[in-house]
């Protein structure tokens, strides 16, 4: 099944990134007390990157030379249990420098194929989309959220359709902070499948949080969808999506009823911009029976009439004031997911591989900068996930990502994704 059955394997992530200049850690690692220090004030500054169980301490282990890199490598013992201490400026595995490596992962932000990447930055193609998998084996929630606070309480919904090896499959998308917090793939759009998808946002959210429960999740009307989130989270308050309604209208009657399209589309926007749950819901009910005046074709007065009968499900956004009421950020997201997917002309492997694939791009996504006028902007805050976090481990995109993803993004590190 894949990630989604990730807790039943059997090795753990050891490995504990670290943000460390190549020269600062070739000073300190020769000697124990030098690197005992150098670790005492990363814990301090950052004990989310390392196990709960620091905070009784820690022993030196041993140490020893990697034979792919020339570079030394300490071992620490947190609780009885090793742990490898990687420095930022190396790649997982030490398969090469993180410098060395940044601008061409960037250059997969906009979809450039292995194959350029190979063409423009030596190594095999497949190289390259090793790195990309290897990314994907991360918790998305654990890496791109510092602190457990900082999950997003208001998210969004939806399923982007796909295919793998030409048979229809699905992604199952949660967003929220301007950040893609879950993409698993789901083999159909049922219930069962979906419910198992979106399973593992609730699994890595939970991991950080153990009490962790969204307040609300704006999505389209897929029955299936609304089932699953409200059996994984009971409590969360399901909204729907006011756009949605709009679009379908657009679509059937811009252009061949334009003239009362126009009035809909005011009148309807009208509505939305209602101050009160009480104001919203008379506004909706003038447009209807507006529509019934004016003979109103069906493509138009049918959405109208099936959001009236629906209105509480549209309304209850008033009582949640951060709530998204729109698809508006995770149709945005996605677009940029199907970009990619249209790029790659989708998935050629297993359902394994193309899990891997979308996750390590949602990574990718996440960490990689914002064109430089943006990052002003947002007062230089370089990715989505700074702008979240309001902070950043490291100034360069890739060793941010990687100290991030210390213990596979996971806080109290369970069992490896893979």
């Amino acid at each position: 099944m894949g990630i989604a059955d990730s807790t039943s394997a059997n090795r753990h992530n050891r490995t504990i990134c670290l943000p460390f200049s190549q020269d600062n850690y070739e000073c300190n690692i020769l000697n124990p007390k030098d690197f005992r220090l150098c670790l005492d004030q990363r814990i301090e500054l950052f004990p989310e990157l390392f196990p709960d169980e620091i905070a009784n301490g820690y022993q030196m282990k041993d140490i020893y030379r990697s034979k792919k890199q020339s570079i030394l490598i300490r071992r620490i013992k947190i609780a009885g249990v090793n742990y490898t201490i990687r420095p930022s400026f190396i790649m997982p595995y030490l398969v090469g420098w993180v410098d060395e490596i940044e601008t061409a992962l960037f250059f997969r932000k906009f979809n450039v194929p292995f194959w350029a990447l190979s063409y423009g930055f030596g190594k095999d193609p497949m190289y390259w989309y090793r790195i990309e998998q290897s990314i994907g084996r991360n918790s998305i929630v654990g890496t791109t959220i510092r602190q457990p606070e900082d999950i997003p309480k208001h998210l969004a919904a939806d399923e982007k359709h796909t295919r793998i090896l030409g048979e229809k499959t699905y992604v199952a998308t949660t967003v929220g902070g301007d950040c893609i917090l879950g993409a698993d793939v789901s083999r159909d759009a049922g219930e069962q499948a979906l419910t198992d998808a979106y399973q593992v946002y609730k699994n890595e959210a939970r991991s950080l949080n153990p009490a962790y429960s969204p307040e609300t999740v704006n999505m389209d009307g897929w029955k299936a969808t609304r089932k699953a989130w409200q059996s994984l989270f009971p409590a969360v308050v399901i909204i729907c999506c006011f756009l949605h309604v709009f679009i379908k209208i657009r679509d059937r009657a811009k252009k061949k009823y334009r003239d009362i399209y126009e009035d809909v589309a005011s009148k309807l926007w009208d509505c939305y911009r209602a101050e009160s749950k009480r104001s919203f819901c008379q506004r909706i009910r003038r447009v209807v029976e507006w529509c019934e005046r004016h003979d109103a074709p069906s493509v138009i007065i049918g959405p109208l009439t099936k959001l009236r009968k629906n209105i509480a499900s549209y309304r209850v956004a008033y009582d949640h004031p951060k709530a998204h009421r729109t698809s508006n950020m995770v149709d945005r997201l996605m677009q940029r997911m199907d970009r990619h997917l249209y790029s790659t002309q989708y998935f050629h492997g297993s359902v394994d591989s193309a899990q891997l694939s979308i996750r390590g791009w949602t990574l990718i996504n996440n960490f990689a900068p914002f064109n430089p006028r943006t990052v002003n902007v947002f007062n230089g805050l370089k990715s989505p996930a700074e702008r979240l976090n309001q902070s950043r481990y490291h100034d360069n995109w890739l060793h941010n990502l990687y100290v991030s993803a210390s213990l596979g993004g996971y806080r109290s590190p369970p069992q490896n994704p893979i």
